[in-house]
This record gives structure tokens, C-alpha cells and sequence, in this order.
């Protein structure tokens, strides 16, 4: 007997609502009894790390201990088809069913869904490679959100898979039951977005901000060295003073194989005529997956240069002690197609952070001091797949959404009426529509400040203080055609960029086969 899978217009990758359709082949040399004929689309989320348990104490106290290897596997995904027994097939009064020789084919069709489906699997044991493991049932520690991508790391610490796997069921215990298996990647569609601004409302932004003071250049000069041409002197001038901005919108979104909508913006703080240069630009994403095993914890670093360029000299336009990068140094690059977005799981999470580092000089007149002041800017984002959901479905969600009731700010216990009325009557000096305050001109700023983060709001956001983002609900799938929009091109890498591990609890990558564990993961 042999049983195969065939995929009706197989696709490179696929994403939530889409259909996946097929056959299963079935060759059988002579006649066969069975009982039934299933297809199971499922996935799994498994996490395999080593970890250091003590095993014995000895005689001088020390304890002494031993690796054990800990792995956690979910179910993201199951479901479940049944092909035979069908309402025209009869079974034998022994509730199997007779099957002559020959090649016999049965249909298939099943739709991806939006979430995953770990919170209601119940606790039970499946073989690994070999191994019973486990499956958590507790079901405080399982996490319902939108299905994750398709993920491989180096050593097989993680992984993400999915695949449909058909099963040929036969009566007696001491005859297999035959199987095949067909995995496909995974890339799921974005979540619903907040509204786009009209012309007329001002988007609110997401910053971090760093400030940075130049020292004065020292105006001894050797014993042989030229004066500059022309009276210019950089040792004759107010060293300036600068804070560096770094804003996306808010929420701060970036797109899979889409350039980033990043904004540098620099403030000149003092009233110096210096002009400023910039040196160098450096924009990387750093990633950050955080895999569990049971009581492992380790968070795995991986970053991807974006743009870093070196030795540049340019000098800013300065507009009312107000300068900007040129965006064109980023606005030409796509993030790389192996960049998957975020996503959480119940073992395994990824975030992502943008660092961007900004190298200024000043001078005048082409003659450049040669300090370098470095800033480094940090800034929390989220990345989406670039996938957009039908607007059926946005049409759906609009249609049966229910925003939940304000509620009154509750007064402080120790405000008394006439404080508040106080309060109320002295708004505070900073609005919400207007950006945080700059560090003051009037006091010398220090030589590199500790970095802010926040945002400015206009006076509509794009969702209220007390209303959470909206989310798929799998009620509203079931009409919803499948994506139809354009699909970029990605890849299931098994890791980008350059890596670092930062073990917790006591936990660590797996050793490769054939060699000792290594201190780098992607």
C-alpha cells in the first residue's frame, strides 16, 4: 500500500483564509480492510533547549551538575478531515470498509485560519524523534493570538511547521497504519491597521530622542602649524549643542519588503554658528525571539543592517536651528524578504527594536573639528507581513464592532473638589497635541544625556486610550474570500543577520550534531 498527498496549485508560501485543496492517492496492489481515511492540517511550535539541573551535593558542599535537554511542544493549529467513512460508502458489519486493488483518489479542502487553536488542545503525549514528549494542558500558560510564521533556528531550538498529513487507518493492531505527509511555509496576513489621517488631521508620531554637546576645540596651535585662510577658526566658535530625534508613526509600524517610514530630525540647542556634518548613519533591526522550555528561558539576539555608511562629511541644511536627514539614504532599501514579523506564541515570542546611531561633527567653512559625537537612538517597533486582509473582512469587523464604555477618570482620594476644580481651571502647560519639551538652551547640556522615548499625539488618535486594537475572530472567516491582493516574496531563513544568545534561567542552546553546543543562535 502506498499513500500520497498532491496539492492543487502549490503555492510558495501561504497565508491566513487561504484554501488549501488537494488529493490523497491511494495505490493498493491487492484488497484491503479499512476503517478510515483522515487529512489533519495541523502545526506545531516546538522549543528544545539545554538547561543545568543539580544532581548531587558533594562532600566539600559544592553541588555538582548534569545537562538535561527540555522540550516544549504546542499545537498551533488542528484540523480535522474525514474522508472515509462518507455517507455513500457502507461499511461491513464489522465497521470497516473493503477496498479493491487499484489506485484510488479522495478530495480534499480546508481553510487556514486566523488564530491559533493551542488553548484548546488538552494535555497529551505525542512521539519525537523517538521520544514521548508531553504537550502542555495547563491552560493558563497557552496564548490565543493570530497564527505564527514559519520558523527554523540554528540547532533546531525552534521551529514553526505546518503541513497536512493524511492517515490511512487499518483495523488490526499488529498492521501500520500507512501516512504521508506534505509540509508548506506560512506567512500570515497583517492585523487591521489604524486609519489613515486625512489631509486635514496631523498624524501622531512615536520618537526617542538623545541630546549630545560638543566640547570646545582647544586653540593652541604648534609651532609650525598654519592659520586658517580667510579669518575661519573653529576654535573661535560656540561649540553647538544638538538633540537627535528618530520618529515613525504611531503605532510604530514597519513593513516586511517595504522601506522604512523613519524620520531623523536634529535641533540645534544654542545659539552657535557652527555648521553641522554628517559622518556616519547606521540603521539596524534587532531581533529578539524568547523561547521557553518548561522552566528554560532564553532570549536569542539577531540584528540586520539596514543602511551603514561611513566617512561621509555632509553638511546640513539648517532651518531655523532645524535639520533633517536625507531620507533617501533609507527610502530606496526594503527590509529584507527573511525578516518575518511579530509574532507570540505559547513558547516562543518575537520582538523587534530599531537602533539607529548618527556620527555629527561641526565646523566652518569646510574646516571640521575632528571630535566625533556618536548618538544612539533606540526605538521599539512592531513588523507586519505587508499582507493585507480583504476589506470584506475590515467591512465585517466594522460592522460588528462594539467599542466598551468609558469610564470616568476616578478623582485621588486626596484631591479635594476645590484642587480639582483648581486643576481643571490651570491646564497643564504641555497639551497632548504638542511634542515633549527639548532639554533647556539656557543650561549647558550635558555630554551625552540619556535618551527619551514617547509620543506625540494629535487631538484624535488613531485608537482611544481605553480601546484595544481590534483582532480577527474566526466567526467572521467563514464567508470571507481568500487574499487577493498582491503577495511579496519571502523567505524562511533560519536566521538574519549577526546573532547573540542571552541564556535565562539557567538555559542554553542545544549542541549541533557532532560538535560541542555553540554561544551564537540566529
Amino acid at each position: 500500500m502506498a499513500v500520497r498527498i498532491v496539492l492543487n496549485d502549490q503555492r510558495s508560501w501561504y497565508t491566513n483564509l487561504d484554501l488549501i485543496s488537494g488529493k490523497i492517492i491511494l495505490s493498493l496492489p491487492r484488497r484491503e480492510t479499512i476503517t478510515a481515511i483522515t487529512v489533519k492540517l495541523e502545526g506545531e511550535s516546538i522549543t528544545r533547549l539545554v538547561g543545568d539541573v543539580p544532581i548531587a551535593i558533594s562532600a566539600m558542599g559544592r553541588r555538582t551538575h548534569d545537562e538535561m535537554v527540555e522540550t516544549e511542544f504546542h499545537k498551533v493549529l488542528y484540523k480535522v478531515l474525514t474522508l472515509l467513512p462518507t455517507k455513500d460508502a457502507l461499511p461491513t458489519t464489522t465497521g470497516v470498509y473493503i477496498i479493491e486493488a487499484g489506485v484510488h483518489e479522495f478530495s480534499f479542502q480546508v481553510k487556514l485560519p486566523f488564530n491559533n487553536s493551542c488553548v484548546d488542545a488538552e494535555s497529551t503525549y505525542v512521539t519525537l524523534a523517538g521520544r514521548q514528549v508531553q504537550t502542555l494542558g495547563n491552560r493558563e500558560r497557552h496564548v490565543r493570538k493570530t497564527l505564527p510564521p514559519s520558523l527554523q533556528m540554528v540547532h533546531d531550538q525552534a521551529i514553526i511547521r505546518y503541513y497536512i498529513k493524511a492517515t490511512v487507518q487499518r483495523p488490526a493492531f499488529y498492521k501500520e497504519n500507512f501516512r504521508s505527509e506534505v509540509s508548506f511555509p506560512f506567512f500570515p496576513i497583517e492585523p487591521p491597521r489604524p486609519p489613515v489621517p486625512t489631509p486635514q488631521q496631523q498624524r501622531s508620531e512615536t520618537y526617542s530622542r538623545n541630546a549630545h554637546a560638543f566640547a570646545p576645540v582647544a586653540k593652541s596651535r604648534g609651532l609650525f602649524e598654519r592659520k586658517p585662510v580667510g579669518g575661519a577658526d573653529v576654535s573661535s566658535l560656540l561649540p553647538p549643542n544638538v538633540c537627535i530625534d528618530g520618529r515613525l508613526p504611531d503605532p510604530p509600524i514597519i513593513t516586511c519588503n517595504q522601506p522604512l517610514p523613519l524620520k531623523v530630525l536634529i535641533t540645534k540647542l544654542n545659539e552657535s554658528s557652527a555648521a553641522i556634518y554628517l559622518h556616519l548613519l547606521q540603521i539596524e533591526l534587532v531581533a529578539k525571539t524568547r523561547l521557553r522550555a518548561h522552566h528554560l528561558l532564553i532570549d536569542n539576539l539577531t540584528s540586520t543592517v539596514i543602511v551603514s555608511k561611513s566617512n561621509m562629511r555632509t553638511r546640513l541644511l539648517e532651518s531655523n536651528n532645524l535639520m533633517q536627514i536625507d531620507q533617501g539614504h533609507w527610502s530606496i532599501i526594503n527590509l529584507p524578504n527573511n525578516v518575518a514579523p511579530s509574532f507570540e506564541t505559547c513558547n516562543i515570542s518575537r520582538s523587534y527594536e530599531l537602533r539607529i546611531k548618527v556620527g555629527l561633527q561641526h565646523g566652518v567653512d569646510d574646516h571640521v573639528s575632528p571630535e566625533l559625537g556618536v548618538v544612539t537612538l533606540f526605538m521599539s517597533v512592531q513588523v507586519f507581513s505587508g499582507i493585507a486582509p480583504p476589506q470584506a473582512l475590515l467591512q465585517a469587523m466594522a460592522s460588528h464592532a462594539h467599542p466598551p464604555p468609558r469610564i470616568p477618570p476616578r478623582p485621588h482620594p486626596h484631591v479635594t473638589s476645590a484642587a480639582a476644580a483648581a486643576a481643571t481651571s490651570n491646564p497643564s502647560p504641555h497639551p497632548l497635541n504638542a511634542a515633549p519639551p527639548f532639554p533647556s538652551q539656557s543650561q549647558p547640556a550635558p555630554q551625552q544625556q540619556q535618551f527619551q522615548t514617547g509620543q506625540t499625539h494629535p487631538e484624535e488618535g488613531p485608537f482611544p486610550d481605553d480601546d484595544a486594537p481590534p483582532s480577527y475572530e474566526e466567526a467572521l472567516a467563514e464567508g470571507i474570500a481568500p487574499v487577493d491582493g498582491p503577495r511579496g516574496v519571502y523567505s524562511q531563513g533560519q536566521g538574519q543577520g549577526q546573532g547573540q544568545q542571552e541564556a535565562g534561567n539557567g538555559g542554553h542552546a542545544p549542541p549541533p550534531p557532532g560538535g560541542e553546543g555553540g554561544g551564537k543562535a540566529g
